[in-house]
């Protein structure tokens, strides 16, 4: 454990603001709120963005984000659907469309990588 005795004493604000109004430590500017008032005090109607709000500074690149997931989500079910259907012609012993269906798959999955490989950024 350390020993805090040693250390000076925290200074109890910071002033910021440009209204000295402001600058004084919370209990000052609200002396009727107690630390203990939180969810029983009824002029506190919300408690506020939670953890990480507004956190985003690129809309852009969270766009982009998210249309890659929407074609990541297409391509799943794409690419499930499509082998719903190979082994169902493998399994009715059309091996000949099941074969192509297999290729059309493994070409799927190279063009989402081909797009994966294209932008090293987002890795």
């Amino acid at each position: 454990m350390s020993d805090d005795t040693n250390l000076p004493p925290r200074p109890a604000y910071r002033p910021g603001s440009a209204e000295a109004r402001l600058n004084r430590p919370m209990r000052e500017r609200y002396p009727q709120i107690r630390p203990t008032s939180g969810y029983g005090d009824p002029r506190i109607t919300r408690t506020g963005p939670g953890p990480g709000a507004g956190g985003e500074q690129e809309p852009e690149r969270s766009s982009m984000l998210t249309a890659r997931l929407a074609l990541a989500g297409t391509v799943v079910v794409g690419q499930l659907w499509g082998l719903t259907v190979v082994v169902n012609e493998w399994m009715q012993g059309e091996t000949a469309t099941a074969w192509w269906g297999a290729g059309f798959l493994c070409l799927s999955f190279l063009v989402v990588l081909a797009l994966w490989w294209l932008d090293p950024r987002d890795r």
